[in-house]
């Protein structure tokens, strides 16, 4: 075989692999955006509501439903248990973070709660899912704010699940909840709330 017919051939291979190579690449490109289009089509479907799956199964705590007992810290290291404050009187519960802008506003309004109806029977807590690393950052930021009520840390289990949070279904801070006598969730309100809307269903729920 000449060296020109050698070149030629060589050539030959080479463009023949090349073409290979490119029809490979279509073809996983191809996959890639049949992929991608499946993605996005996920994407636009809105979610469904959301469960919490921990040690005891999904569990919510909407009105009408008992809410789930727990016990965590406050601030000061003092162990707080929902049942046993919720035998004695009704509990206004708020979770916030100190990384929540809106949450300010509504820890001040429950400072207001708190201010209205202090030595009433009624119960103010605010529980801070930050995590216990975070204690003192919690602490120093409601002592700096003047808060009067109870503020809980809560932290993660051993499965890494939210001791309180996760039992709530907590999907977004603030979330606030008026709980009856016994635990009964009497009202739940995820985001903003209206003071005067607090005012009347706290109100409403004393006078009885």
């Amino acid at each position: 075989m000449s060296r020109r017919s050698a070149v030629r051939e060589g050539r030959s291979v080479v463009t023949a692999l090349m073409e290979a190579r490119l029809l490979a690449i279509a073809a996983i490109l191809s996959l890639l955006s049949i992929s991608g289009g499946a993605v996005a089509a996920e994407r636009e479907t809105p979610p469904p509501p959301l469960a919490v799956h921990g040690r005891e199964g999904t569990r919510f705590a909407e009105p009408g439903m008992i809410a789930p007992d727990f016990t965590v810290l406050d601030i000061e290291g003092h162990p707080f248990r929902l049942s046993e404050e919720v035998s004695r009187k009704p509990v206004l519960l708020l979770f916030w973070s100190v990384f929540c802008d809106p949450c300010r506003a509504e820890m001040a309004s429950l400072q207001k709660a708190q201010n209205r109806y202090e030595g009433r029977d009624l119960t103010v807590v605010a529980v801070a899912v930050d995590g216990e690393p975070l204690r003192n950052i919690v602490g120093g930021f409601a002592r700096q704010e003047g808060y009067t009520f109870k503020v809980l840390v809560d932290e993660l289990d051993a499965m890494g699940v939210w001791k309180v949070a996760d039992a709530y279904g907590v999907a977004v801070t603030p979330t606030l909840l008026l709980l009856g006598n016994g635990g009964t969730v009497l009202l739940r309100k995820g985001g903003k709330f209206r003071e005067e809307e607090l005012e009347k269903a706290v109100s409403s729920l004393l006078k009885k």
